[in-house]
């Protein structure tokens, strides 16, 4: 075969492979805007959050009006401190069982038995 040919199967190589790599950039630069733009709609969606449906006496047990000094906890008594610790978990868990109880019977769901206060 003549040394023309060569060169001429290596030029054509050469251009479908550059073809290919445009083909593909191509492609990537459209997936990466669609992502780009799906990432502006879902920040502008989330940017304000709604209104929660939260009872009043649910955010009464979260935001607590008496916050302790700052660094108080340096000088308090470990017995302080655990009871401290302990009533705010209690609250903490009050808090949590009364929004799943909210939130099931908002769905329709049925309560489950330890969620229930018989008192």
């Amino acid at each position: 075969m003549p040394w023309w040919f060569w060169i001429l199967l290596w030029i054509a190589l050469i251009a479908l492979s550059l073809l290919l790599h445009v083909t593909l950039g191509y492609r990537l630069y459209r997936k990466m805007m669609s992502t780009v733009r799906e990432l502006g709609e879902a920040g502008k969606k989330f940017s304000s959050l709604p209104a929660a449906r939260i009872d009043p006496d649910i955010e009464a047990h979260d935001a607590p009006n008496e916050r302790p000094e700052q660094g108080s906890a340096v000088f308090a008594s470990p017995e302080q401190m655990r009871h401290d610790y302990v009533t705010a978990k209690a609250a903490r868990q009050e808090v949590r069982r009364r929004k799943r109880i909210q939130r099931k019977a908002e769905r329709g769901q049925p309560q489950s038995l330890h969620d229930i206060e018989f008192s």
